[in-house]
């Protein structure tokens, strides 16, 4: 005879696996990930900047290029909605153009800087040796300078265009990488696992980039999130400053330019604070999916 007690406990054990089976994401991280709400606000704002950005021909009828004379300091008004340049231009349309490169930059250069430092750590943690300490050595003089005084004495020398910027970010960007990856490798080479690797007499480099590496992609990835905002806002900096990319091509940083001049920032707002609203918002949500993937990832905190 079942009593009333043994009733609850069936009604609990029922609404249990009817949550089970409700769960649509079984992988754990991406489960962790999901249940992060600034991570999952950060992924929507990012996406949709994204989306706008990469078809911007389809959101706006400008080209970013046109000028309007007749135009020139134009108010926010329905037809053009974040209002017009000094020289007539759609701020609107040259803020969704302007973020194709400026993220471009960004997302660029942290690959590139992510390849050439996860695969000199790589190397380098796993073999040691000499590789290692020369390698070591050059990224710790790189890394005892600031990152921006460096970028700044390179664009002096290399003068500023978009592929001189990239390539800068990404030679300046690696030391960070590198001995984030080497210091994973040190620790996961002891490993059993390795250890009965190399017993099959597997190649070391086979053992290092197939079986060790990809247990250390989590914090490659949230690496690559941050790097990503800091090249973002280290690009709008510089051509804030007249050192990044030419002004004839539009940027974030090219568009907020213009607020060097006191009775811009003053009387014509619509001007620079869009674009730097947008870059506020894009690098916010980029380092709340950084967060969000440092939490996800993060073996001690499994559950």
């Amino acid at each position: 005879m079942r009593n009333k007690l043994d009733r609850k406990m069936d009604a609990i054990l029922r609404r249990e696996e009817a949550g089970v089976r409700r769960k649509t994401i079984q992988n754990r991280t991406l489960r962790k990930l999901a249940s992060n709400q600034l991570s999952v606000l950060g992924i929507v704002i990012f996406a949709v900047i994204l989306v706008l950005c990469v078809g911007a021909p389809l959101f706006t009828p400008y080209d970013g290029i046109s000028m309007s004379l007749a135009e020139r300091y134009a108010p926010p008004s329905a037809e053009h909605w974040l209002g017009c340049d000094q020289i007539g231009r759609d701020i609107w349309t040259r803020i969704l153009f302007g973020g194709r490169i400026s993220i471009g930059v960004g997302l660029g250069s942290a690959l590139i800087a992510t390849i050439l430092g996860v695969s000199l750590g790589t190397i380098a943690g796993f073999k040691g040796g000499l590789f290692d300490g020369i390698v070591m050595k050059v990224s710790e003089v790189m890394m005892a300078f600031p990152q921006m005084i460096l970028v700044l004495i390179m664009v002096t020398i290399t003068g500023p265009s978009l592929w001189n910027l990239i390539f800068i970010f990404a030679v300046t960007g690696w030391p960070s990488m590198y001995r984030m990856t080497r210091s994973q490798m040190l620790s996961l080479r002891e490993e059993e696992y390795v250890q009965a690797l190399n017993a099959f007499g597997i190649s070391p480099m086979i053992i290092a980039f197939k079986h060790v590496l990809p247990n250390a992609i989590g914090p490659i990835f949230v690496n690559i999130t941050l790097s990503t905002a800091m090249f973002i806002l280290q690009e709008t900096a510089l051509s804030f400053m007249n050192l990044g990319v030419p002004l004839d091509q539009a940027t974030w940083g090219n568009i907020l330019n213009v607020a060097q001049d006191i009775s811009v920032l003053k009387d014509y707002w619509w001007m620079w604070l869009p674009a730097g609203i947008m870059v506020t918002l894009f690098v916010l949500s980029i380092n709340f999916i950084g967060d969000g993937l440092r939490d996800a990832t993060d073996p001690t905190q499994i559950g």
